[in-house]
């Protein structure tokens, strides 16, 4: 059997972290690595590991791939403050782990709770994320946004879903929109991406089309329309912030 180590980063968590960690508290090893939290993100952690580390904030993939580092063992399950491993999934993982173990990483199906409901449709789901993997063979990449396990091997799927609270509320998500819309912008940019009129007429609605109706949306009543709308002001501005950046470079 291998032995699983649970890291999670965190800044400021406090009103998350003691029901993420309790999620994982059957885990073989917990660490935490925190970038300096001003409130009591560390204190709360220490109940529940001694495996707590301070550190400057390097960006997700650096704080990520230093968590893993340090932990004992070599499978690592990364969790987020604000997600919560279910007892379905807790059982899974440790059945695999009974096991050889052929593959590098393992992706979960991940179910946001937004609005008071759990949303089961459009891009937010099933939003496979790799979180179990093998640091030997995998190890986090990516730059601004959308970070995520690059493995080096076959990766497989598991079956039981992560618990995802992304949000407290839609002025929660519309602060969020705006800081990851200019951190995706600067990304495309720096990839030599630029924006046009075309791209910001046609790609927002087509952002609701994909989300409201193909990913059926809609079967999440208001919810679902809420989700699929703010998505498509994400596109938007997304595009909108990097026409702005090509434009100022002229």
């Amino acid at each position: 059997m291998s032995g699983l180590t649970v890291t999670i980063v965190t800044l400021n968590e406090s009103a998350n972290i003691a029901a993420a960690l309790e999620s994982v508290s059957w885990a073989d090893e917990i660490v935490v690595v925190d970038a300096q939290s001003t409130d009591d993100t560390v204190a709360i952690a220490r109940r529940f590991t001694d495996r707590v580390v301070t550190r400057e904030w390097p960006g997700y993939v650096a704080q990520k791939n230093y968590a893993a580092s340090i932990a004992s063992g070599d499978w690592i399950f990364s969790l987020d403050a604000d997600e919560r491993v279910t007892p379905e999934l807790a059982r899974e993982i440790k059945t695999l782990l009974k096991g050889d173990l052929p593959c590098a990483g393992y992706r979960v199906p991940r179910v946001s709770h937004y609005l008071g409901r759990w949303i089961r449709s459009t891009d937010w789901y099933p939003d496979y994320q790799l979180r179990l993997y093998d640091r030997r063979r995998a190890r986090w990449t990516g730059r601004y946004v959308h970070e995520s396990v690059n493995a080096e091997g076959q990766v497989a799927r598991l079956g039981s879903a992560l618990q995802h609270y992304p949000y407290r509320d839609v002025s929660h998500h519309l602060a969020t929109i705006d800081r990851y819309s200019s951190l995706s912008a600067r990304q495309m940019f720096e990839d030599g991406r630029r924006a046009s009129a075309v791209q910001l007429a046609f790609h927002p609605p087509a952002a609701f089309l994909r989300n409201y109706l193909a990913r059926g949306g809609v079967r999440d009543g208001a919810a679902g329309l809420i989700v699929s709308i703010l998505n498509s002001y994400y596109v938007f501005l997304k595009f909108v912030k990097l026409w702005e950046m090509g434009r100022s470079k002229k």
